[in-house]
């Protein structure tokens, strides 16, 4: 049987094949590394756009059920079964949430009942001012001519957009989905959330799984820490935001308190839109002067928290450097929308203090190596 010939140089003859640098030896093999992680990882996205709902209920059925967790634990203390308490808290929450919507709507409704005119008046004094005493050469007729045109446009956009409005009716009832599978999720994980964990440790080695409790002990703690600094700052800016709407004469200041106080769970984005609708709410039912103290005390009382109240409230565990969370959130929201945005820090946070606790047990293992 014929051997292959050898590649080797035969004895006394000099190598003349191609010697490689060892640093571009150790170049390629991490270029064909990154290669690697890169296909997994956009496998791994691929798979989570196809599951978006999933993903969503999953997400919100955590943030919910460590939210509920502090009620829960009362309830257990006293000595109740874990179906009773899930239920009793998970429909104590769907009660609580319903009175402030039905305290809030007919609020809103009630004070929005006058915006239209006062848009209108608005609108009219702008184009008295632009053919009057505007230096613009505008006339009653270029403005009609706007205005026409600004309705034609309008209506093929919408003529046009028949298919964005099915997508659009599609996520709708994905979200409705998933929402419904998140209050399901929520009241398993408040029941058996224990037992839960328990059957994913016996996928772990044995010999593994003391520092896989302390990685979900740390990222239980990062996500209770986070939605309890959230809620504190969002009751001082809501509260204070609240007030001076109220004390400038401006309409729905309870309403604009509330927003802020939900505002509060998405970092930066979340107080730029706050604000704004507080500031535009004072600025159609108080007026302009009222709604710049409505800015300053806005912009005053979100650099306060910023600065000063955040690291005291959030601890060490989530003091994120600023450009970490604004990646966080631009990453989130392209790829899963606003809801990406909303879950980006705390999932970014407890990533950040898991893989700090893996660390922390490697070097500790080391050191016992040693």
């Amino acid at each position: 049987m014929p051997q292959p010939e050898s590649t080797a140089p035969a004895p006394g003859t000099p190598d003349r094949r191609p010697r490689v640098h060892p640093v571009v030896a150790r170049a390629g093999a991490y270029a064909w590394w990154l290669i690697g992680i890169g296909i997994v990882g956009w496998a791994v996205l691929q798979l989570l756009t196809a599951l978006w709902v999933l993903v969503l209920a999953a997400a919100a059925a955590m943030l919910l059920g460590r939210a509920l967790d502090p009620v829960a634990n009362v309830l257990r203390r006293r000595g109740l079964r874990p179906g009773l308490v899930a239920a009793a808290t998970l429909i104590g929450f769907l009660v609580v949430m319903a009175g402030i919507v039905s305290l809030l709507v007919p609020a809103i409704v009630s004070e929005f009942s006058d915006l239209g005119p006062t848009l209108e008046n608005a609108v009219d004094d702008v184009e008295d001012w632009l053919v009057e005493d505007s230096p613009f050469d505008v006339s009653r007729q270029d403005i009609e001519d706007f205005r026409d045109e600004f309705s034609d446009r309008a209506t093929t956009t919408l003529e046009s957009q028949g298919s964005t409005v099915v997508s659009g009716t599609v996520v709708a009832f994905e979200v409705i989905t998933g929402l419904v599978l998140a209050l399901v999720a929520t009241f398993f994980l408040l029941k058996d959330g224990d037992r839960f964990g328990r059957w994913m440790l016996t996928f772990v080695p044995e010999d593994r799984r003391p520092v896989a409790r302390r990685m979900s002990a740390r990222a239980w703690q990062t996500l209770g820490g986070y939605l309890k600094g959230s809620a504190t700052l969002g009751i001082v800016e809501g509260t204070i935001i609240g007030a001076t709407v109220w004390l400038v004469g401006g309409a729905l200041a309870v309403p604009v308190a509330v927003i802020t106080f939900f505002a509060a769970f998405l970092p930066f984005a979340g107080a730029v839109i706050a604000g704004t609708i507080a500031v535009l709410v004072t600025l159609v039912t108080a007026g302009f002067g009222e709604a710049l103290i409505v800015l300053i005390v806005a912009v005053t009382v979100q650099q306060f928290d910023n600065d000063l109240l955040a690291p005291i409230v959030f601890g060490r565990n989530l003091q994120l450097h600023p450009l970490v969370i604004l990646g966080a959130i631009v990453a989130g929201s392209t790829l899963f929308g606003p809801f990406g945005a909303v879950l980006a820090v705390p999932v970014t946070a407890m990533s950040i203090n898991v893989l700090s606790e893996w660390r922390a047990d490697a070097a500790e293992g080391g050191e016992h190596a040693d």
